[in-house]
């Protein structure tokens, strides 16, 4: 094996993709429109996920975890957002922090935190984002001062996934705020529900990705134990958390093939069945060619989506990979819900068919975890780093 190689898998992955899609077309595809009309927390889906393991999916074996490529990961990701986006977002911030707090959390800390995570009696979140700060992430501004032994936090977050419904996340924090450049005074700190001084303000709504809980918090005076410090020393906390993000960017690349995925497979049958002038609309060249540039564009995704995980199971540095992958599958999977709408017409529109869902909730992935706009700035920074003239 050299570098470039990941190790290879010692499970049966087509076992384990099997036992997904049954999953998905026993316990999930059935109630997905009643649970996301009504933006309710599936609760039930949430327990046979637990069953499945899904929460420890690319946790390591020794903790409990599946061990999971992160190749046989994506696929699992584009089969569940193919069916319903939002539920492969109840595991992904989760094992976003799983990862952080695995390659680069003291050992007592992780085997303190995660076998809980990969079980599923503690569900996970990334506390990155606050009102005046997303993309930027050196200018949080909630702050951890060292006091007596313990962190003393304060500011806030929002949009946060899995904050509500979650117990636990790993927040951005400042721990030295006059530090130079920024990052240099940012740390990781782990917080679970309980903990003095933490609150969840409230639930946001959402036009898409409903169903998944995402939260606004709050920290006045949250106590946290000194030991809840990612790693062993202050001022590493961007580091290890875009860490975590490259799975999560691949995480996202992958959801956007599931939606392109969907759009496809029911654009192609309702074209054979929907007739105009006498004939299927399939037969008719304008829609031919909707459908042959959505195919090609679902397959350069898949494509760059496996190239990134495979970078990820090296262990070496893979965010162009990830940013690559991001960028155009998440573009394909806007594209591909646009064509999708217009092949199905008024139909498309309606809430008859799941077309207007993909519509909704593919815009998201255009801006959750990086937004589009980033990824090109990442992409064409790490080219010029890697080919110096």
């Amino acid at each position: 094996m050299t570098a470039s190689e990941p190790p290879t898998p010692n499970y049966d992955e087509s076992l384990i993709l099997d036992s997904v899609d049954r999953f998905l077309e026993r316990d999930v595809r059935p109630y997905v429109r009643e649970l996301e009309e009504n933006d309710v927390w599936p609760e039930e889906i949430v327990g046979k996920m637990k069953e499945l393991g899904l929460f420890g999916a690319t946790i390591g074996e020794e903790y409990g975890g599946l061990g999971l490529s992160a190749s046989t990961y994506t696929r699992i990701v584009e089969r569940v957002s193919a069916v319903w986006m939002s539920v492969s977002g109840i595991f992904n911030s989760h094992l976003i922090m799983a990862a952080a707090v695995e390659r680069f959390g003291a050992e007592a800390q992780k085997r303190r935190y995660l076998p809980r995570c990969a079980s599923g009696e503690l569900r996970g979140a990334i506390a990155l984002t606050e009102p005046d700060c997303g993309t930027d992430l050196q200018g949080v501004r909630t702050r951890a001062e060292l006091r007596d032994g313990r962190y003393v936090v304060n500011g806030a977050k929002t949009w946060i996934t899995n904050s509500v419904e979650g117990n636990i996340l790993a927040a951005l924090v400042k721990t030295d705020p006059a530090a130079s450049p920024p990052h240099r005074g940012m740390s990781l700190l782990i917080v679970e529900k309980g903990f003095p001084g933490f609150g969840v303000v409230r639930k946001l709504k959402k036009i898409g990705y409903r169903g998944i809980d995402t939260g606004e918090l709050v920290f006045d005076d949250c106590e946290v134990p000194r030991e809840n410090l990612v790693g062993t020393e202050e001022g590493r906390g961007l580091q290890q958390i875009l860490g975590g993000l490259e799975l999560g960017r691949i995480n996202v690349a992958a959801r956007g093939c599931g939606i392109a995925r969907a759009c496809l497979e029911e654009s192609v049958a309702y074209a054979q069945v929907r007739k105009t002038f006498g004939k299927p609309i399939c037969e008719h060249q304008s829609i031919q060619i909707k459908l042959a540039e959505m195919a090609t564009r679902l397959e350069a995704s898949r494509l760059l989506t496996e190239s990134a995980a495979r970078a990820y199971d090296t262990g070496e540095r893979c965010d162009m990979e990830a940013g690559m992958a991001k960028l155009f599958a998440t573009e394909t999977a806007l594209f591909t819900a646009t064509e999708a709408m217009r092949i199905h017409g008024a139909y498309g529109y309606s809430k008859e068919f799941n077309i207007e869902r993909y519509y909704r909730d593919a815009p998201l992935l255009a801006i959750g975890e990086g937004t589009n706009e980033l990824q090109r700035l990442i992409i064409a920074k790490q080219l010029v780093k890697r080919n110096p003239a």
